[in-house]
């Protein structure tokens, strides 16, 4: 397991131009292991969505310098923040660093907040004030559920 700064682990929060091209590299990098490795699931991780005006990148590193945790905060047209991208290195797993940081998206953004969860994480995210607003439904092969969280 690769620890982490406890008890207070230091939340990085940038907008895509404020990242450099290693930090951009390395949380693509996290994603895709994640994502289209782990999971064999060949989809567009490069969706054009990182560098839209307003989207958030949100990690924690690890020991090494490098992303452990990563979430991505995209605001939608009509003014809703859609949580994606929730990726933990799997040996960081197991310390709640994707509650963390949700935590963090949580305190940091005004209104409500959507994420197409996979569904096994449905109760996790339910744990975390998500409510599912629809049916379940398959994006690339894996099942997910619609949910939203009404914030402050």
């Amino acid at each position: 397991m690769l620890p982490v700064n406890k008890p207070d682990p230091l939340i990085q929060d940038r907008l895509f131009s404020e990242l450099d091209v290693g930090t951009l590299h390395d949380l693509l990098r996290l994603r895709v292991d994640v994502f289209v490795v782990e999971q064999d699931c060949a989809y567009p991780e490069l969706d054009g969505r990182d560098r839209e005006a307003g989207t958030r990148h949100v990690w924690l590193d690890g020991p090494d310098g490098r992303p452990a945790a990563t979430v991505r905060v995209l605001v939608e047209p009509d003014g809703t923040h859609r949580i994606g991208r929730v990726a933990t290195r799997a040996e960081a797993r197991g310390n709640g660093l994707a509650g963390v940081l949700l935590a963090h998206v949580h305190d940091t953004t005004a209104g409500r907040t959507v994420v197409d969860a996979q569904t096994y994480l449905v109760p996790w995210y339910a744990s975390r004030g998500y409510e599912p607003t629809g049916d379940e439904f398959l994006e690339d092969g894996i099942a997910h559920v619609p949910m939203a969280r009404s914030g402050t």
